[in-house]
């Protein structure tokens, strides 16, 4: 599987709400880098972002590809997040994938976004228990 498939494959399994296949693309006890969850293992970032959604879109704008060094892989795109309490926020986005040694699954992801615009309608959606 090359970068575009693994990144489309993420997008995909992210606009689906399925957390089976969002977890089949990272490696065990894969990280999560995020801005609104903090630092945590791949399984209970998901688990917790899956519980405050009813729905994601995304909208892929780019893929940067390495210029050396590890394998990574990074996406830019305009997401679509309405939250449990029924309130839609739009932002755009980074996500840097580091890639395991034979880059078929991603070990490490760190979100990339202003979370100023979002974070009251979160904190509310997400304090409020919905």
């Amino acid at each position: 599987m090359n970068h575009e498939e693994l990144c489309a494959r993420y997008l995909s399994a992210l606009n689906e709400g399925s957390l089976e296949s969002v977890l089949s693309l990272f490696a065990s006890k894969a990280t999560i880098v995020s801005p609104l969850y903090g630092n945590m293992e791949a399984e209970n970032f998901y688990k917790e972002l899956l519980a405050d959604t009813n729905r994601s879109v995304t909208r892929l704008l780019n893929i940067f590809l390495p210029s050396g060094g590890a394998p990574s892989v990074a996406l830019h795109f305009h997401y679509t997040w309405t939250l449990k309490s029924g309130k839609i926020v739009q932002f755009e986005c980074v996500d840097v994938f580091e890639l395991t040694a034979d880059k078929q699954k991603f070990s490490k992801l760190t979100i990339i976004y202003d979370t100023a615009p979002i974070r009251a309608d979160f904190e509310e959606s997400h304090s409020a228990g919905y």
